[in-house]
C-alpha cells in the first residue's frame, strides 16, 4: 500500500478500531438472552386479540412477538389464538386435533 495520504499512524488506529468493533459485536453475542422457546404474535395495536403461537425460534414470527412460557402457548388455542401453519407448535406441544 504506497498511498501517501495515509500514514502509518492513521493505519493503526484504523485497524484498532475494527478490532473493538470485533470485541464489541463478540460480546454482544455472548450477552444475547437466549431464544424463547415459545412466542406469542401479538395484533396490530394494543386492542387486538394475539395472531398466532409460534415456536421459538419460527422464521415466520412477526415483529410483533414476544416470548411466552410453555404453559402459555398450551393455553392460547383455548383463548382463541391460531398455531403457526409454518412451525406448527400445537405438534411440539403435543395437542393434536
Amino acid at each position: 500500500m504506497n498511498d501517501s495520504s495515509l500514514s502509518r499512524l492513521d493505519l493503526l488506529r484504523f485497524l484498532e478500531r475494527a478490532q473493538e468493533r470485533e470485541v464489541e459485536r463478540q460480546r454482544g453475542i455472548r450477552t444475547r438472552p437466549p431464544t424463547p422457546e415459545w412466542l406469542i404474535e401479538l395484533g396490530l395495536n394494543r386492542h387486538a386479540a394475539p395472531v398466532y403461537v409460534h415456536v421459538g425460534e419460527c422464521w415466520n414470527a412477526g415483529k410483533r412477538s414476544r416470548g411466552i412460557s410453555r404453559d402459555q402457548a398450551r393455553r392460547a388455542p383455548a383463548d382463541g389464538v391460531k398455531a403457526c401453519p409454518q412451525c406448527q407448535p400445537d405438534r411440539a406441544l403435543g395437542m393434536l386435533d
